[in-house]
C-alpha cells in the first residue's frame, strides 16, 4: 500500500513537470492567449458602416430634421411616382414663383405650395372656394388687391331662373379672377406670407401652417400650447389634422427635391446603415 501511494505521488509530479515543460518551450502563456480570443469576439460584434446618410435638409428646415426625418423616408418610399411628376411639373412654375418670392424675401421653399395647394392649377376650386394656383380665399383676394368673379347663383327649380342662372355662369367665365392668373396671384401669395413673417415670430413652419388653417387657428394653438414662443412642434398636436399633414408634406417635398438627383437614383439614404462583422463574413 505505502509503495503504491509514493508511486502515484511520483507520478503526479512527474506530469506536472512536464505540462510546465511544454509550456515553457512552447511560450504557452495562458494569460496572453485569453486577450486575443477576448478582442476577437469583440471585433465580431463591431458595427461598421455599409453606407453613410446622405440626406440633405435645406437651411430654413435644418432645426426640423430630428422631428419629420422619418415621415419623410416613408413619404419618399410611398409616393415617388407622385414626387417624381411634381418635380418634372414643377420646372416650369418652381423657377419664375422663387423669382417673385425672393422680390418680398420669402424662401424659394415655399414655391412647393403650388403642388400643394392646387397641383399647378390655375383653374382649381377648393370646396371651401379657394380658387387657382394659390387657392385664395374670396376675403383674402381682396384684401391684396386681387379681382375675383362673380359667384354663380344657387341652383333653382323654376325654369326662369334656371335660365337666368346659366346666363349668369355664361357670364361669369368671361370674368376676370386674377387668382387664376399665375404672375398676380403669386405676389398675392407673396405678401401674404411677408405679413405672416411679420406676426409669427418668423417661424417658417408657423406661417405654412398658417397658409393651410388660417393665422388665427395658428394664435389659438400657440395659446393653447402654454408656451412664450412656441414652435410649430409645441404646437402641433393643437392643430387640425390636416394642417400638420399639409406642414410635413411641405417638409417632405423641399427634403426631396433638395436631394432630387440622389432621390432619382436611388441613392439617397436617410440614416446610416449598420451590420455587425460577423453578419458579413457569414
Amino acid at each position: 500500500m505505502k509503495n503504491t501511494f509514493l508511486k502515484a505521488i511520483a507520478s503526479a509530479f512527474f506530469c506536472s513537470f512536464m505540462i510546465q515543460s511544454f509550456a515553457y518551450a512552447n511560450n504557452d502563456d495562458t494569460t496572453r492567449n485569453k486577450k486575443p480570443l477576448l478582442a476577437s469576439v469583440k471585433e465580431k460584434s463591431r458595427l461598421v458602416v455599409l453606407k453613410e446618410a446622405n440626406v440633405e435638409y435645406p437651411g430654413i428646415l435644418s432645426g426640423a430634421k430630428d422631428e419629420s426625418l422619418d415621415y419623410v423616408e416613408k413619404f419618399s418610399t410611398n409616393r415617388k411616382d407622385y414626387l417624381i411628376r411634381t418635380f418634372n411639373r414643377g420646372k416650369k412654375f418652381f423657377p419664375k414663383a422663387e423669382a417673385i418670392l425672393k422680390k418680398y424675401n420669402i424662401p424659394s421653399e415655399f414655391a412647393v405650395l403650388l403642388a400643394l395647394e392646387s397641383g399647378f392649377n390655375g383653374n382649381v376650386v377648393s370646396r371651401a372656394g379657394a380658387v387657382g394656383y394659390w387657392q385664395i380665399m374670396d376675403e383674402v383676394a381682396k384684401e391684396y388687391g386681387l379681382r375675383i368673379a362673380q359667384k354663380e347663383e344657387a341652383v333653382s327649380k323654376d325654369k326662369k331662373k334656371k335660365a337666368a342662372r346659366t346666363n349668369a355662369v355664361a357670364k361669369a367665365k368671361k370674368q376676370v379672377d386674377d387668382r387664376k392668373d399665375f404672375v398676380k396671384s403669386t405676389y398675392a401669395a407673396a405678401k401674404y406670407l411677408r405679413d405672416r413673417h411679420r406676426n409669427l415670430n418668423g417661424d417658417w413652419l408657423l406661417i405654412t401652417a398658417s397658409y393651410n388653417c388660417g393665422v388665427g387657428n395658428v394664435w389659438n394653438a400657440m395659446e393653447r400650447s402654454g408656451k412664450a414662443n412656441p414652435t410649430f412642434w409645441d404646437i402641433k398636436n393643437y392643430l387640425p389634422a390636416e394642417t400638420r399633414a399639409y406642414v410635413m408634406n411641405f417638409i417632405a417635398l423641399n427634403v426631396i427635391f433638395n436631394n432630387y438627383e440622389k432621390f432619382a437614383a436611388n441613392d439617397l439614404c436617410f440614416k446610416d446603415v449598420v451590420a455587425k462583422r460577423e453578419d458579413l463574413q457569414d
